[in-house]
């Protein structure tokens, strides 16, 4: 980990009652327990909520990584505290976390000290609830972060293979904050100032829980099918996903409603999305952008990954089907400025261990940066989740121009000797009929010129248009560009760079036999395939709505997937058809599916 001699151990949220004594607090306003280590840099979920809280005068500590399996003496170290107790799984699903697309155990976890495996428990947002509302069962629970976020209506588990109620109703919790939290955070803590309890806290935006009596009929609300109704009709489940989807979309969503049981489950619409000044305080807060001096000598994986990095920006448009992202952070892109973005490259290059290379410039999307929509009446009644499929938006500004500013901050900082691009880049944005303008085409020579570090990757994710159309994304075609215009300017500028695609197996629509020819397609461009996955079904995804009702929640069509090992194994397969192994058998298929000629007979002597 980064050298921490020019901090003290009071520069952090203090995470033991020793450290809090150290403070002079009598008492904590908030604990914070999270499954993931504490890294006090703002990519660390925990880290940015409680600099939030403590931006608000709050007094609050971190317990990352509570043991859950012995005495329960992490839960119990710090007490009572004045006015809830926090919970996050994470920074990703815990069962995302621990397990592969064949549902087989991680042998680490990145978020962990050492990479160690196990820190943390399956469903840790539920358990780490359920063991503080045993110990403490008159303090309220606020629960947050991906785990939360994306499991709050009735959701499929892939690891259980059922379906599962809002976590609200498994956890206990009082209250749920879905998205990114800041704003909503805020709010109720200016609410409990004001005297309210949290479990009366009803009125704040991007928040949610269960409630006893059947919600008042409130305009424009939307009730769901309830969880009774989607355990036994596949179909109103897939239908409740679309309106989960498009008011998760929306600039202003609607209320949603749900019966779990004898509960009534409310979702207040989300926040618009925050403004430049909003999302600049955020990234101003006292971050030591390090790793608690508790993990002294010990390495956190995801913190080597981000350590150097800047995030410029959140949110995204691209509405993948087997994404998260807009769930969670919403299609709007809320961008930071040039100013706050300048101070942290500037703060980056004094970290002591800093050798002049950026690692990453970027976001969810690398190239979103500051694009938005000309007439922004027009976004605010638009319900589609994707401003960039099945077409590119004709309202929507995809000018490359601000986010080269950025680039140029970068590599004018006389620290800074090479800043890299490591976020996904959507090459549809500048390849796409009518994107190719002068500024878009620059764009992709700045980066393929000074931004690559050998390596660009990009995500394809298959080959098939009618695959992409259900995941959502581009034609292969536009790859294609992407490749051609690759290899020309390395070649003008005498670089040997590779343009390294990622694919994926077993997704919805995807049979054995486009498989066939992805690998057909990819071999004839000379690639032999390494950055591939299976994929994986996650809570609240139009994928994964596909994959366990079998039809496509806004057509009710049926949509053939993958579901057994064989049949995942048999897609996987020819992403290796250079292996030895797998040869005979790919080749053997390929003739069967008419995609090779049969072998001519040895003529008769």
């Amino acid at each position: 980990m980064s050298n921490t001699n020019s901090y003290k151990i009071s520069d952090w949220l203090p995470t033991s009652a020793k450290e809090v004594q150290a403070l002079g607090w009598s008492s904590i306003d908030v604990i914070l327990f999270s499954g993931d280590a504490y890294v006090d840099h703002p990519s660390f979920g925990n880290a940015v909520v409680g600099r939030v809280l403590e931006a608000e005068g709050l007094k609050v500590a971190i317990v990352a990584q509570p043991n859950w399996r012995d005495d329960l003496r992490d839960f119990k170290k710090l007490g009572k505290p004045n006015l809830f107790f926090a919970v996050t799984a994470g920074c990703m699903d815990s069962l995302v976390n621990h397990y592969t697309a064949n549902k087989r155990l991680r042998s680490n976890d990145a978020y962990t000290p050492d990479g160690r495996a196990g820190m943390r428990p399956d469903y840790a947002t539920t358990v780490y609830c359920n063991i503080l509302k045993e110990l403490f069962p008159e303090v309220p629970i606020i629960i947050g972060g991906i785990e939360a976020s994306l499991r709050r209506v009735t959701h499929y588990d892939y690891w259980s293979d059922q379906l599962m109620p809002s976590i609200l109703y498994s956890s206990k919790a009082d209250l749920l904050v879905y998205g990114m939290g800041e704003k909503p955070l805020t709010e109720i803590v200016n609410q409990i100032k004001a005297g309210k309890k949290v479990n009366e806290i009803h009125s704040v935006p991007q928040t949610a829980w269960l409630q006893k009596e059947q919600p008042a009929n409130i305009q424009g609300s939307i009730t769901l099918s309830s969880h009774k109704e989607c355990l036994n009709d596949k179909i109103k489940y897939a239908k409740n996903f679309r309106h989960i989807e498009e008011e998760s979309n929306r600039w202003e969503g609607s209320m949603l409603i749900q019966q779990i049981y004898d509960n009534w489950l409310v979702i207040n619409p989300q926040y618009p999305p925050m403004t430049e000044e909003e999302i600049d305080r955020v990234y101003d807060l006292p971050f030591t952008r390090l790793p608690h001096p508790r993990y002294k000598d010990k390495h956190i994986p995801a913190y080597e990954m981000i350590r150097h990095s800047i995030n410029i920006h959140r949110g995204c448009f691209g509405g993948c089907a087997f994404c998260t992202i807009s769930a969670h952070q919403g299609k709007f892109i809320a961008s930071r400025s040039k100013k706050s973005i300048a101070k942290e490259i500037d703060a980056v290059t004094k970290m002591n261990d800093f050798k002049g290379y950026i690692s990453d410039i970027g976001g969810p999307s690398a190239n979103m940066y500051k694009m938005k929509g000309n007439d922004l009446a027009l976004c605010k009644q638009c319900r589609r989740p994707s401003c960039i499929n099945p077409a590119i938006c004709k309202n929507l500004n995809t000018s490359h121009l601000q986010i080269l500013e950025i680039y140029q901050i970068a590599n004018k900082h006389p620290e800074v000797k090479k800043a890299f691009i490591g976020s996904g880049i959507r090459y549809d944005l500048v390849f796409s009929e009518g994107q190719e303008s002068p500024d878009n085409l620059q764009y992709m020579r700045e980066v393929i010129h000074n931004h690559v570090s050998g390596r660009l990757k990009v995500a394809p994710e298959h080959t098939s248009d009618e695959v992409l159309k259900i995941m959502r994304k581009p034609s292969f075609k536009l790859f294609k560009k992407l490749l051609k215009f690759f290899s020309e300017e390395n070649e003008k500028a005498g670089l040997k760079q590779q343009l390294i695609p990622y694919f994926i197996s077993s997704h919805p629509g995807s049979t054995k036999k486009e498989m066939a020819q992805l690998m057909l397609e990819t071999k004839k461009l000379d690639f032999k395939l390494e950055q591939v996955q299976d994929f994986t079904p996650t809570p609240m995804t139009l994928a994964t709505e596909i994959y366990y009702s079998g039809v496509h929640p806004y057509t009710l069509e049926p949509v053939y997937t993958a579901r057994n090992k064989k049949e995942k194994l048999d897609q996987q397969k020819f992403f290796f058809w250079y292996k030895p192994e797998n040869r005979k058998e790919i080749e053997q298929e390929l003739r069967q599916m008419g995609l090779i000629d049969q072998p001519s007979k040895a003529k008769k002597k």
